[in-house]
């Protein structure tokens, strides 16, 4: 028997309109047809088992160390600070399709997407695929979700085995039952819910009696678990890899991060923490990141008082650039809005009101200031009157030249305040990313370029946007202002880790040692390490943002 994956496609399609009821099908790119004889396989066949104990954050995990869990590590590679999921569906979805929330947008227990009120309105609506359906259109084998959640196995229809159960202990026994009596299994998904019942009452905390105790019976069932998986009847011949998880840590309501351990036999123990700088390489014009809907927060114009400052280190003398900006695109002398530009080292403000009434391009040039490594940008403009706004440019502190920028008049636009090339190609990365909604004077400016703790600005309540740059997977930049909105994403992105070399306002990490890999961790990287696992090909078009760090460790178990 051969199976065509093209011809799953189409299935797959029709099933999701018939379904779900979509008004459009997502089209996916397929890679060449591959077919699979259903043969006997003299080599081991790899399988995954992902388990969740919804609610236990890593921190509490590491303070109560149950028995089995504890056991485990010396042949996994784990976490205790995976990144959180938003909710309890949100974390699932990650976990399921390998996305983050950002791509997702699901977030209520109904497992339907949302539009998020800050997310871009004209955006284009995106469905990700779950693990299974991936693994079975590569793979002739079953798969299965045990979880006292119906909602969740409801997400998972395409599961082959489905035993609708209503306690912990029934997912256990279930979960038992089927690795000991399904050979052909080969993806399962398990979900303990006790332990976030036990936290709703008492805290999430290794404090609460309840809590804790919920926390060792999870890790009870999961080492008869474990006793039922080592005792099939084909085990010699099959390569498990297993991850315990958790959709995030606390409740649904306000999560915190989460755990992750990665189990096979093979595997060396090591903790993979987040190490050093981690920023994002913005190397092309198609990696951006962007507010996506700041409800006017960032427009300025033509009277308002504000500053910008980025830390940037520039990696190429690339030429016309825009780097940063609110601003639509150059167009000759044509623009609206502001935005900054890299001529080789030099840099220049950008300043124009085409689309109202005002003048197009104004530059002011500061010549030599972008390279040899990490430097300190910042923009005042300050409004004195009708016929005088002052734009201002300082570097690391210094003041280097400003000009009168009112004849742009009214810099408002609908375009999205970003971070990354467009206009042109660039390489360079960039943090701590802040804006003031007042012109800040050149004392303060030049008194607070190291400042390693935002909130400590004299003038923090006029922040209305600081974005570190530095969360090391997935695709949100989390804004740590009072006031503002969050920034994604957009495009290839990869997160760079580079150490110690720091900017300015950046802590250097006291652990780190030269040569460290960085390995943070999301709920993501489950789809991830599944799809690596199997030898199923991970194809930019599906989207995901999971990290399948195993590659990483092949040593250990490629003979």
């Amino acid at each position: 028997m051969k199976i065509n994956n093209k011809i799953y496609n189409l299935l797959f399609c029709v099933c999701a309109l018939s379904i779900l009821g979509y008004s459009s099908c997502k089209k996916y790119a397929n890679p060449p047809a591959i077919y699979e004889e259903l043969q006997k396989n003299t080599a081991k066949q790899r399988k995954v088992l992902i388990i969740s104990i919804d609610g236990l954050g890593g921190g509490e995990l590491k303070t109560i160390a149950p028995t089995n869990l504890t056991a485990m590590q010396k042949n996994a590679k784990y976490s205790f600070n995976t990144n959180k999921g938003y909710s309890d569906a949100a974390g699932w979805v990650s976990i399921l399709t390998g996305t983050g929330y950002v791509k997702h947008q699901i977030l209520n227990d109904n497992f339907e997407r949302v539009q998020d009120p800050t997310d871009d309105e004209h955006g284009t609506i995106t469905s990700y695929r779950n693990v299974f359906d991936y693994i079975t259109q590569f793979k002739a084998v079953k798969t299965g979700v045990v979880t006292p959640w119906p909602n969740l196995r409801k997400f998972l229809s395409n599961a082959d085995f489905a035993p609708v159960v209503s306690t912990d202990i029934a997912v256990k026994d279930s979960t038992v039952a089927l690795l000991n009596n399904q050979t052909g299994l080969a993806a399962l998904v398990v979900n303990f819910r006790d332990v976030e019942s036990a936290g709703l009452n008492g805290g999430f905390t290794a404090g609460n009696a309840a809590y804790k105790s919920s926390v060792t019976t999870a890790d009870t069932y999961i080492g008869e678990i474990m006793t039922a998986l080592k005792a099939r009847k084909n085990y010699a011949n099959e390569d498990w890899l297993v991850m315990v998880t958790s959709n995030h840590g606390g409740s649904s309501t306000v999560p915190t991060n989460g755990f992750m351990m990665v189990y096979n036999t093979a595997l060396k123990p090591l903790e993979l923490k987040k190490t050093g700088f981690n920023t994002v390489a913005f190397k092309s014009s198609a990696v951006t990141a962007v507010v996506p809907n700041d409800k006017g927060l960032y427009n300025m114009g033509d009277n308002k008082d504000f500053t910008v400052q980025m830390q940037t280190k520039f990696n190429s003398s690339s030429y016309y650039p825009q780097f940063l900006g609110k601003s639509t695109s150059l167009s000759g002398s044509v623009m609206t809005g502001w935005f900054w530009m890299q001529e080789g080292e030099q840099w220049n403000l950008e300043f124009g009101g085409s689309a109202n009434g005002g003048s197009g391009k104004q530059q002011l040039g500061m010549p030599g200031v972008l390279g040899n490594g990490w430097h300190t940008l910042t923009m005042t403009v300050k409004y004195v009157n009708a016929t005088t706004r002052t734009a201002s440019g300082y570097v690391d502190g210094v003041f280097k030249s400003s000009y009168n920028v009112s004849v742009a008049k009214n810099i408002n636009t609908n375009e999205l305040l970003k971070i990354g090339a467009f206009g042109g190609e660039s390489d360079f990365y960039a943090a701590n990313l802040s804006i003031f909604n007042i012109a800040l004077d050149a004392s303060t400016i030049a008194a607070n370029i190291s400042l390693k703790d935002i909130t400590k600005h004299p003038n923090f309540a006029n922040l209305i946007g600081f974005w570190r740059v530095d969360e090391g997977a997935e695709g949100l930049l989390e804004n740590k202002a009072a006031t503002g909105y969050n920034m994604v994403l957009k495009g290839p992105y990869t997160w760079a880790g580079i150490g110690n070399d720091v900017p300015a306002s950046t802590i250097p990490d006291p652990n780190y040692l030269n040569g460290d890999k960085s390995f943070p961790t999301a709920l993501g990287d489950a789809t991830a390490l599944s799809l690596y696992w199997m030898n199923i090909k991970i194809l930019p078009d599906y989207g995901i943002d999971g990290n399948p760090f195993l590659k990483q460790f092949e040593i250990e178990f490629l003979k």
